[in-house]
């Protein structure tokens, strides 16, 4: 039986000392960035040009060489760059799954208002089904790509509605099978090889279909999907995919009365 080039992965690193898993990572990105000198892209997370970004996930042009940042990665950054002032203005926010490059971003910007976690980190522990925080407890949240693995995520989106403070705002992204018109999921498929085949990768429990605003609408968010439009030009030169990724901004209603 062939084991899946991922798992592999997977189980690589957590085997190997994480400073063995860093020097590796550290050469391929050294090598990449040396094949791939130019100036056609850009990534807009570390500034650094390219002749092109690199192949991941059988994905052409998907991965910056320098940062690792993908095309959903790029987008959610130019929207929180030009549209919000996430990265100007000191908030409470909380980021659950932290991707490393905004993570680093928002510590120094928010400092002790930043609260990241992960359910893979020991050492700063979040569940996105049981929030430790106090209602209302942040201006701002983020998660993306967490919720197709978690298998009660109606919970999930309601812990983010109640650690938020009215009339703050989140993004809660998640892929999305634009082919699909409502959710697909089987709490009966367990395997890894099961999951592979019915909803695209081992550790995913459903695929999103275009109802998954109606997801987030459930928890009381006013949702607004794809708040903003990019150009052509900057498909092409920051290597986005505006057909396959969103950003799904959320609201919570301001108290009145």
């Amino acid at each position: 039986m062939m084991i899946p080039l991922k798992e592999v992965r997977a189980w690589l690193r957590g085997s190997l000392p994480e400073g063995l898993l860093q020097l590796g990572r550290s050469a391929r990105d050294t090598l990449d960035c040396l094949t791939h000198r130019g100036t056609d892209v850009t990534c807009p997370l570390c500034g650094s040009s390219f002749s092109r970004f690199t192949r991941f996930n059988r994905r052409d042009d998907a991965r910056c060489p320098r940062c690792g940042s993908l095309e959903r990665h790029r987008l959610l950054w130019l929207y929180l760059e030009r549209c919000t002032d996430l990265f100007v203005r000191p908030q409470l926010v909380l980021h659950v799954a932290p991707e490393r490059f905004l993570r680093d971003r928002l510590a120094r910007t928010h400092g002790t208002g930043y609260v990241h976690g992960d359910i893979a980190d020991p050492k700063h522990f979040l569940d996105v089904t049981d929030l430790p925080h106090e209602g209302g407890a942040f201006d701002v949240a983020l998660c993306s790509h967490v919720f197709e693995h978690v298998p009660d995520d109606h919970e999930a989106v309601r812990q983010f509605a109640r650690v938020l403070a009215p009339g703050g705002w989140a993004i809660l992204d998640a892929p999305v099978d634009e082919r699909r018109e409502s959710t697909y999921e089987d709490s009966t498929i367990t395997s890894h090889k099961g999951r592979r085949r019915h909803f695209g990768q081992w550790d995913h429990v459903r695929v999103y279909g275009r109802d998954y605003a109606d997801l987030l609408r459930g928890a009381g968010f006013v949702v607004e999907p794809n708040p903003f439009e990019v150009s052509s030009e900057d498909v092409a030169r920051y290597g986005l995919r505006p057909d396959k990724d969103h950003v799904f901004l959320c609201r919570k209603p301001a108290r009145t009365g």
